[in-house]
């Protein structure tokens, strides 16, 4: 399989994740993390949910990838995600040492590969990150446009687990 194949397939299943999150009112953001072609973790915003500020889809993977190779340093590992890491998470894939970073779309408010700041390869830092961007975009920002749409027209008491919109 080709890397533009291979990209597509892994980003669908990131985007699986994405719609989970939707289901349950998250933020639709999706991860997987593949390891010699094969996915090892997969995960989606729970932040809500659980009332956890970490709970991102690339940390909630990271941690299930760690705990299965056995190791926080996934060298060999790709993150297949359907947003740009936000700081956090840019972070702790560099301090992991993700190999490889394919991303949906941008993040124009926190996006720390490319859009806000540059966290993944930032030359003051020890490790950089190859970085992919724009594989299912469109579906992508489809499905965050589809949720933030139905969160505005949420009435405010129906609204509180997500807080203010103001």
């Amino acid at each position: 399989m080709k890397n533009g194949e291979r990209d597509k397939f892994f980003m669908k299943k990131a985007l699986d994740e994405a719609k989970k999150a939707f289901k349950k009112n998250e933020v639709p953001v999706g991860t997987v993390i593949v390891y010699k072609n094969k996915i090892i973790a997969r995960a989606h915003n729970l932040n809500i949910t659980t009332n956890d500020p970490t709970a991102h889809a690339e940390i909630l993977a990271l941690r299930k990838a760690s705990k299965i190779l056995k190791n926080y340093r996934l060298l060999d590992c790709e993150l297949y995600t359907t947003l740009e890491p936000c700081p956090m998470c840019a972070g702790a894939m560099v301090y992991a040492r993700i190999k490889r970073l394919v991303y949906a779309t941008e993040d124009p408010k926190s996006g720390c590969c490319k859009s806000v700041l540059n966290i993944v390869n930032n030359k003051k830092l020890n490790h950089r990150i190859e970085v992919v961007y724009g594989v299912y975009k469109k579906e992508s920002e489809k499905l965050l446009k589809k949720f933030f749409e139905k969160l505005r027209k949420c009435p405010r008491t129906q609204n509180s687990k997500h807080g203010t919109i103001d």
